[in-house]
C-alpha cells in the first residue's frame, strides 16, 4: 500500500495537525508492513501558485508532473489541514491546484465531470482555532466542505476527518481537544488499513 502524507501548517513544532497526521501515519505504519510512505511538507517547500506552463520541461512543468504522479500513485492520502481564515491554507490551495486536472483525475462528459481518482482514501488530519462542526461559527466552515467537494469531485468518497477543535480557547480545551482526535485515529485507520 502506498501513502502520501501532506502538511501543510505554518506552525512547525507547534501544529497540531502535523501532531495529529503524523500519528494516522505512525498508526497506518504499524498495521501495515508494507505500507510505503511519501512525505510532502508544502510549507517548507511551498509550491509556487499554479500558472499556465509554456514549456513542458521546465522546472515548474516537472515539478507539477511530480506532484501528480505521487498523487496518483497513492492509494491513502494523509493530509494535516489548519483551518486558516476559515479555509484551507494557500500551500494545500497550490499542490490542490496541480492535482484537480482535466483528463488526468476528472474528464467532462455529456452528463457533466466524472472524477478519475476513484478507489483512493483519504484521512483528513484537521485543526481548527474555535469550533466550527455546529454551533453558530459552522456557516464559516469553507474548511471541510471545500475538502470534501474538491476530492469528491474527482472521484474520491472516502474522506474523514479527525478534528481538534477549539484549540485557541484555551490550553485545558486544547489538551482536550487533541486528546479527543487522537482518541479516534485507531477506528479511523483500522478501516484504512
Amino acid at each position: 500500500m502506498k501513502l502520501l502524507h501532506l502538511d501543510a501548517s505554518s506552525l512547525g513544532q507547534h501544529s497540531v495537525s502535523r501532531e495529529l497526521s503524523a500519528a494516522i501515519v505512525d498508526q497506518l505504519a504499524r498495521d501495515v508492513s508494507s505500507l510505503e510512505i511519501t512525505y510532502r511538507d508544502l510549507t517548507a517547500q511551498p509550491l509556487p501558485h499554479w500558472t499556465p506552463v509554456q514549456d513542458a520541461e521546465s522546472p515548474a512543468a516537472q515539478l507539477g508532473q511530480d506532484v501528480l504522479d505521487e498523487f496518483k500513485a497513492a492509494d491513502v492520502i494523509v493530509i494535516g489541514a489548519p483551518m486558516y481564515n476559515f479555509s484551507i491554507p494557500s500551500q494545500l490551495k497550490a499542490w490542490i491546484d496541480r492535482v484537480v486536472i482535466a483528463g488526468q483525475t476528472f474528464r467532462y462528459t455529456e452528463n457533466g465531470p466524472q472524477g478519475l481518482a476513484t478507489g483512493k482514501r483519504v484521512i483528513v488530519a484537521s485543526s481548527r482555532g474555535g469550533v466550527y462542526s455546529s454551533g453558530p461559527a459552522a456557516g464559516l466552515d469553507f474548511q471541510e466542505n471545500y475538502l470534501r467537494a474538491v476530492l469528491g469531485f474527482i472521484g474520491i468518497t472516502d474522506v474523514q476527518f479527525i478534528r481538534a477543535e477549539g484549540v485557541s480557547i484555551g490550553a485545558e480545551h486544547k489538551v482536550k481537544a487533541i486528546a479527543s482526535a487522537r482518541d479516534s485515529i485507531g477506528s479511523v485507520v483500522t478501516k484504512a488499513a
